[in-house]
């Protein structure tokens, strides 16, 4: 049985060839990315305490409430001075009482200099701090017995951090779509806000399929395997704050498969399956979405070539294929960066550039994906070869290696890009 594409065309009816009507990776990125707008709904936002909107997206732009610093203050301890007050040979200048961080100093009389500490209010008549190691003596004064100091010529501003230096009122401090890091949440606080506007969460279904997986822990009949791609993808969906809903694993029956989805799918923003999405006579997830809109196509990419795209029941559906390397890459090649793109969380995956350890071979017609461990010094060693069956290659692993359609030969030394897992 087969279900028929969005035109109503049968998949079988694409092309004879195996390299025609290939979609490209960006055009099936941009695919997702459309099928995923809604979650970008005005709705589908909520605002939280920085203490759990680590990793969320920023829903709204914030501008700075207030300057950083807000007033001008000590970059050192030191004494705050004058500079006007000292020649070019230096000067022996009485001290005042010295300004503390936190507290509110008396303007500065001309001819003397204020012990102050890092962080502190600046004085009114100041205008430069002299580090306390330049100082003679090096050390400050006992309190309350005063006392002169020599200190060396400084210029003004000198050891001074300016009130907005950072950032002033009414600037932009973080636009819309940023990821909440630990950065980003400190800036918050330090301009302080106790709470931000952020996307919700999707809610995934995570559905396995095929009657010869089984649950880890339990006995492993003959010709069975366990599964891997549940565990798997649901980590890797946990990790980029999304959360899961495991529906178990499906038989390859259709009718069961759809009572699940239909079942377990109630709430759900997006359904994933894995498995079932290529031209065999058995592919369940193809059999269960015959009546629905969904696309069943291939991508020019290794692995992952097979994917599905649509809905189910109105619930954006992605069919990703079922060997584990697989369905790991079309998360990391479509749906992460989908919700990057969308929501501004997870983070996308930072692109860098590494020389090949060694040579390598690729379908010219193809991206591929290869894994790889990144070595001290930007040399990238390949994990195991090309098959999409091999979990203990990509445990691995520390990085995907991409070698974009067109290239068949790659030399030790070439360089590739490589995105940190």
């Amino acid at each position: 049985m087969t279900s028929p594409t969005p035109h109503g065309h049968p998949p079988e009816s694409r092309a004879r060839h195996p390299h025609e009507h290939a979609r490209s990776v960006a055009e099936h990125a941009a695919a997702v990315a459309t099928l995923l707008q809604p979650l970008r709904a005005p709705g589908r936002t909520e605002t939280l305490p920085l203490s759990r909107a680590l990793g969320r997206g920023l829903a709204a732009d914030v501008a700075a409430p207030v300057s950083l610093p807000p007033f001008a203050n000590s970059q050192m301890d030191g004494y705050a001075v004058h500079s006007g007050d000292i020649p070019d040979g230096g000067a022996d200048l009485e001290t005042m009482p010295p300004v503390a961080a936190g507290s509110k100093p008396s303007v500065l009389e001309p001819g003397t200099a204020a012990p102050i500490m890092t962080g502190a209010v600046i004085p009114a008549g100041a205008d430069a701090v002299v580090p306390i190691e330049r100082a003679v003596p090096d050390h400050f004064l006992e309190p309350g017995r005063g006392g002169t100091v020599r200190l060396p010529a400084t210029g003004p501003g000198t050891y001074v951090r300016s009130a907005g230096s950072d950032i002033a009122a009414g600037e932009l401090a973080l636009a819309t779509g940023t990821c909440l890091g630990p950065a980003q949440l400190g800036l918050l606080a330090a301009l302080g806000l106790a709470e931000v506007p952020v996307y919700r969460a999707p809610t995934v279904l995570l559905v396995t399929t095929g009657d010869e997986v089984v649950e880890p822990g339990r006995p492993l009949p003959p010709g069975k395997i366990y599964d891997s791609n549940g565990t798997l993808l649901e980590a890797a969906m946990m990790q980029a704050g999304l959360t899961v809903r495991r529906a178990g694993i499906s038989t390859d029956n259709p009718d069961e498969l759809r009572g699940l989805l239909r079942s377990e799918g109630q709430g759900a923003d997006l359904i994933v399956t894995t498995g079932g999405v290529s031209k065999g006579a058995y592919e369940v997830v193809r059999q269960a979405m015959v009546d629905q809109p969904v696309d069943f196509l291939h991508v020019a990419m290794q692995p992952g070539g097979p994917q599905g795209l649509g809905t189910f029941d109105d619930v954006p559906f992605l069919g990703f294929p079922g060997n584990p390397v697989s369905c790991l890459v079309s998360f990391e090649m479509f749906l992460r960066p989908a919700l990057s793109g969308l929501l501004g969380a997870p983070a996308a995956r930072l692109p860098l550039r590494a020389r090949l350890a060694h040579p390598l071979t690729s379908p010219g017609h193809k991206h591929q994906v290869r894994r790889g461990s990144l070595q001290p010094g930007g040399t990238v060693r390949l994990e195991g070869g090309e098959s999409s069956h091999l979990m203990h290659a990509l445990a691995g692993s520390n990085v995907l290696v991409h070698v974009p359609a067109g290239v068949t030969e790659l030399d030790a030394g070439d360089q590739v890009e490589v995105w940190m897992l």
